[in-house]
């Protein structure tokens, strides 16, 4: 069963994100709160954390379109493919916030995700979540909390995500109530802007 940790975002506690780092580090599933709706993550870098996810979603690893979190622009190039000025003055104008840009990979891109042309960077307004991914060094590989509710697409209550997930992930972490809309989902890989769905982020950052 997984361990329910509160973590307040206005100061996460360091002994209690150390504690989730270590899980992430040695492969382990953490459910943590983001500047959008909850999200379930795992080390970028841990295949077998990966191949864990992609079970609980029931899909093929190498065809998952998961985001990757970041702690800042840093990241970008990691990942990414040089950007040009415009491109990276949106970047700079919507991070961090309640957005997933697509932009095109790069050949540095973990095994898992080689075969992909374009991946979905993501830096949250969520002092937990960029905290997470600061102490453990590298983006996490993250997607969204679905809920079977027809009438409610995410379950906004940690409480209840624990109860749901606890015989599926290490950790909940209890960053108070999520929010039950997702982030804009923005396209930049060709260059020109293409909103591909309309979330919390307003679509008048161009």
């Amino acid at each position: 069963m997984s361990e329910f940790i509160k973590i307040y975002p206005e100061n996460p506690n360091p002994k209690e994100i150390k504690k989730v780092v270590d899980v992430l580090k040695k492969g382990g599933l953490v459910i943590y709160p983001t500047d959008t709706v909850y999200g379930l993550g795992c080390d970028i870098t841990n295949t077998k954390a990966l191949e864990k996810i992609a079970r609980i979603k029931g899909i093929k690893l190498d065809k998952a379109n998961w985001s990757f979190i970041c702690a800042d622009l840093s990241n970008l190039s990691d990942y990414t493919r040089q950007i040009d000025t415009r491109t990276f003055k949106i970047l700079k104008r919507a991070l961090p916030g309640p957005y997933t840009f697509i932009l095109p990979g790069n050949n540095n891109l973990p095994k898992e995700f080689k075969k992909k042309k374009t991946v979905g960077i993501r830096v949250p307004d969520n002092s937990i979540a960029k905290t997470l991914v600061e102490v453990l060094g590298n983006p996490i590989v993250s997607t969204s909390i679905h809920d079977e509710d027809e009438l409610l697409e995410y379950t906004t209550d940690p409480e209840l995500i624990y109860e749901k997930w606890k015989n599926l992930v290490d950790i909940v972490i209890d960053g108070g109530y999520g929010d039950n809309v997702a982030s804009t989902v923005i396209d930049l890989s060709e260059g020109e802007p293409i909103v591909l769905r309309e979330g919390k982020g307003s679509i008048d950052i161009f």
